[in-house]
C-alpha cells in the first residue's frame, strides 16, 4: 500500500527554480530557458538592431585601424603584395619618422593649422550663432544658405577656392589690385609664407557652418526669462552674454571646440586639393605626410607610423570628448 506525502499546510510542494511547471516523468523539475519571456525576447529584438551597426565598426573602422597598427611595426611596401612578406621592424619605422628633420616642421604645421582652424571656425561661428539667435525677415533662408560651404564636396570646394587664389588668374588678386589694397600679384598658395594661411582660411570657411549650427542649438537651451531677468539688473549686451549666455553655453563650447580639434587634425582633401602639401612643405601636416608616404612613396610602413601618431593624437581628445559630454549632460 502506497503512501503520499504531503506539507502540513495542505500546499503542494512547489519547484524551487519558479518555473511553475510539474515535475517531468523522471522526477526532475525542467528549467525555464533564460531566452523565453517578453524581456528575453526584447533583448533578443535589441541585439538583433545592433548587430548590422557592430559588423559595420568591425568591418570598416576596426579592422582598418588594427591592420594599420600592425603595418606600423612592419616593413611593409609594394613587394609585400607580391612575396605577401611584410618582416617586423619593431620601432625603425617609428625611429624613421620621428628622426626626419622634416618631422618637426610637419608636426609645428599641423598645430598652426589646427589651432587657427579652430580659432577662426569657433569665433566666427559663435557670432553668427548670436547673430542669428535674433529674429528678421528671410533669417531661416539666410541660416539654411550657411551650410552650403558644408554641404559642397570637399574637393569641389577645394577647385573653387585653388581658382579664387590662383595667383596670376584668380579673383582676389584681381579684386585687391583694383581696389589698391595690394600691389603685384600674391602668390598665395605658392608663397610659403602665405600658404598655410591661405589653407588656414579655406578651413575655416568649411567649418563654419559646423560650429554655427551647434552654438546656434545650444544657444536655443538658454531661457529667455534670464534674459528679462538680467535686463532689471542693467545686464545687457555684452554682460549679458558674459554672465549670462556664456556659463550655460559652457558645455555646449567644450563639445564643439574639441570635436573641431579631431576633425581638424585629419583633414588631408582640403590640402590636397589647394597645394598637395607644398610650397617646399609650407602646408604639409602629420595628416598629408602619412598620405605621401603611402600612397606616393609606397613606404606603407612609414606611412602607418605616421598615422598611428595622428591616432594617438586624436584619441586623446576623443578622451577629453567624451569626459566633457558627460560632464555637459550631468549639468
Amino acid at each position: 500500500m502506497s503512501t503520499t506525502t504531503t506539507r502540513t499546510d495542505g500546499a503542494a510542494a512547489r519547484p524551487q527554480d519558479g518555473s511553475g511547471d510539474g515535475p517531468t516523468a523522471d522526477g526532475a523539475a525542467p528549467r525555464r530557458s533564460r531566452w523565453r519571456g517578453p524581456r528575453a525576447r526584447v533583448r533578443l529584438l535589441e541585439l538583433a538592431f545592433l548587430a548590422p551597426a557592430v559588423l559595420y565598426l568591425l568591418a570598416f573602422f576596426g579592422y582598418p585601424v588594427v591592420q594599420n597598427l600592425l603595418m606600423g611595426f612592419q616593413d611593409y611596401t609594394t613587394r609585400t603584395f607580391v612575396t605577401g612578406e611584410a618582416p617586423w621592424v619593431g620601432l625603425d619605422n617609428y625611429a624613421t619618422v620621428l628622426g626626419d628633420p622634416a618631422f618637426g616642421r610637419t608636426a609645428l604645421n599641423t598645430a598652426i593649422f589646427t589651432v587657427g582652424s579652430i580659432a577662426g571656425q569657433f569665433v566666427l561661428g559663435l557670432a553668427i550663432a548670436v547673430f542669428f539667435r535674433r529674429r528678421f525677415p528671410l533669417g531661416n533662408l539666410l541660416r539654411s544658405l550657411l551650410l552650403l560651404p558644408w554641404l559642397i564636396p570637399l574637393i569641389a570646394a577645394s577647385a573653387v577656392w585653388g581658382w579664387i587664389l590662383d595667383r596670376d588668374n584668380g579673383v582676389l588678386n584681381q579684386v585687391l589690385g583694383a581696389l589698391g589694397i595690394v600691389s603685384g600679384s600674391p602668390g598665395w598658395l605658392t608663397d610659403t609664407s602665405l600658404a598655410l594661411v591661405a589653407v588656414i582660411v579655406v578651413n575655416i570657411w568649411i567649418g563654419i557652418p559646423f560650429n554655427t549650427t551647434i552654438l546656434y542649438a545650444g544657444l536655443q537651451d538658454v531661457p529667455e526669462e534670464l534674459y528679462e531677468a538680467g535686463s532689471l539688473d542693467g545686464a545687457t549686451g555684452w554682460r549679458a552674454f558674459r554672465h549670462i549666455t556664456w556659463p550655460l553655453l559652457r558645455p555646449v563650447v567644450t563639445v564643439v571646440l574639441v570635436l573641431g580639434v579631431v576633425y581638424t587634425l585629419k583633414v588631408l582633401d582640403v590640402i590636397l586639393g589647394l597645394t598637395q602639401g607644398g610650397p617646399a612643405g609650407a602646408t604639409q601636416t602629420l595628416a598629408v605626410q602619412s598620405y605621401n608616404l603611402s600612397f606616393t612613396q609606397f613606404e606603407f610602413g612609414l606611412g602607418a607610423a605616421v598615422g598611428n601618431v595622428l591616432i594617438v593624437v586624436s584619441l586623446l581628445f576623443a578622451v577629453l570628448y567624451l569626459r566633457a559630454n558627460r560632464r555637459a549632460v550631468d549639468e
